[in-house]
């Protein structure tokens, strides 16, 4: 199990590795130390972010979504070059290539439980009690963090 997050004195990423019986997670960067909420585990998955007081949770594929636009605007851009060219069988080859690429990330990838309001990662915990993303949950916290930072 782990978590990643964003150190709120030094603002680096840090991961560290979490156990049940965890008191203070430690930034490795500045050593800054923060407690860990009573009640924050429970029969080995999370029940509320460790970095910040939110109990709102949502898992997701532990996948860069940078990298999947990537595979699609790759793969589109050389249909298009395919297409252009008159070769059928090749755009379509490619763009089934490029789905079955996706499927295959997407069945091979974990999941990984992320707070809403600070957007800390937590791996390897199992994830069953949360939900996926809510666009409504998410924007609600979006716009509580734009009216603190007014």
């Amino acid at each position: 199990m782990y978590a990643r997050f964003h150190c709120t004195v030094c603002g680096r990423t840090c991961r560290v590795t979490l156990e049940d019986s965890v008191s203070h997670l430690e930034c490795p960067h500045c050593e800054h130390r923060r407690t860990v909420p009573a009640g924050a585990f429970a029969d080995g998955s999370i029940q509320r972010c460790i970095v910040c007081p939110s109990t709102e949770l949502f898992f997701r594929k532990n996948f860069p979504q940078r990298l999947g636009a990537m595979i699609v605007v790759v793969g589109l851009a050389a249909s298009c070059v395919t297409w252009y060219h008159h070769s059928l069988y090749g755009t379509y080859g490619i763009l089934f290539a490029t789905a079955l690429m996706d499927l295959m990330l997407f069945l091979l990838m974990g999941n990984v439980v992320t707070c809403y309001r600070c957007r800390a990662d937590y791996g390897g915990f199992a994830s069953t009690r949360h939900k996926s993303f809510d666009l409504e949950v998410h924007e609600r916290h979006r716009q509580e963090a734009a009216r603190l930072n007014q």
